[in-house]
């Protein structure tokens, strides 16, 4: 049987790791913290066998912490370096004594100050780093940056790069047609993968059918095909959107045409050798 990998989840302990984007009224079911325990009895509600972990904070101290999760349920950690200072010894200290690989690595670039941070030479200089590593970047990025990010995988064609989100595509109803054209452009990048995940997070909850966002897990099926999609559920996020279950319901149906090979990629195998993560 293959591997069964949910590409995009967050684990926090706010007392370590402070969330001070979460709103405990606005953001009450996920106004907690999320341990190995919590993501095994969601990763048994929806299928799935194990899970990459992403980081929530630019902290390093945060990426060193989640590398020492319990690998019967994490299959590898996309943690968080200054890519623009000391990278390699950022690496080293998130790898000491690791319990799960560090399998990649991921700025909140869609949140920096610096609106042209990803395409900064010192940042060039830090992947740079990370290409000699073996390690992916994932871009998490706003729709208007999907150029930049085409820019970057260009830079660095022998570098594998992972779209989070499918770059945050408008609502639906929403005018997806810039977001459509930069997804595109990205897609003509063969390092790039991208994941179905993230579409309901910033939803109400039982404001959303699957049908709803048909339009654009098809425009992400033809830009990239069934072989570098990877399906994330975004949890614990994905509960303020009407859950994790919903979540791989919806995309159960939207994929429903592919064949069996093809979905075995998408929910893992394409997460597993990418991320080099069995």
């Amino acid at each position: 049987m293959s591997v069964r990998i949910d590409a995009h989840v967050h684990l926090w302990d706010r007392a370590l790791d402070p969330q001070d984007w979460i709103d405990p009224e606005t953001m009450a079911p996920i106004a907690r913290d999320f341990g190995s325990s919590d993501l095994k009895a969601m990763l048994a509600s929806t299928g799935l066998d194990r899970a990459v972990v992403v980081q929530s904070s630019n902290s390093v101290a945060e990426s060193v912490r989640l590398a020492h999760l319990d690998p019967s349920v994490v299959a590898g950690l996309v943690g968080w370096v200054d890519l623009t200072t000391d990278v390699g010894a950022q690496l080293d200290l998130i790898r000491r004594d690791a319990t799960v690989p560090l399998v990649g690595v991921r700025h909140l670039a869609h949140i920096d100050p610096d609106p042209d941070w990803l395409v900064r030479e010192d940042v060039a200089l830090g992947l740079g780093v990370l290409d000699r590593e073996g390690l992916c970047f994932d871009f998490v990025v706003r729709d208007w940056q999907l150029p930049q990010a085409a820019v970057v995988s260009g830079r660095h064609e022998g570098m594998s790069f992972v779209l989070d989100h499918l770059g945050g595509p408008p609502v639906p109803g929403a005018d997806t047609r810039a977001w459509a054209a930069g997804l595109r452009e990205l897609a003509r990048r063969p390092n790039v993968a991208a994941k179905v995940s993230g579409l309901v997070s910033g939803l109400t909850p039982g404001s959303w059918r699957a049908e709803d966002l048909a339009d654009r897990v098809r425009i992400a099926l033809e830009a990239f095909g069934p072989e570098r999609l990877l399906y994330g559920s975004d949890w614990p996020l994905v509960e303020l959107g009407g859950g994790a279950v919903a979540w791989k319901a919806a995309v159960d149906s939207l994929l429903g045409e592919l064949s069996a090979a093809e979905r075995a990629r998408v929910f893992g195998s394409n997460a597993a050798d990418l991320y080099c993560c069995r």
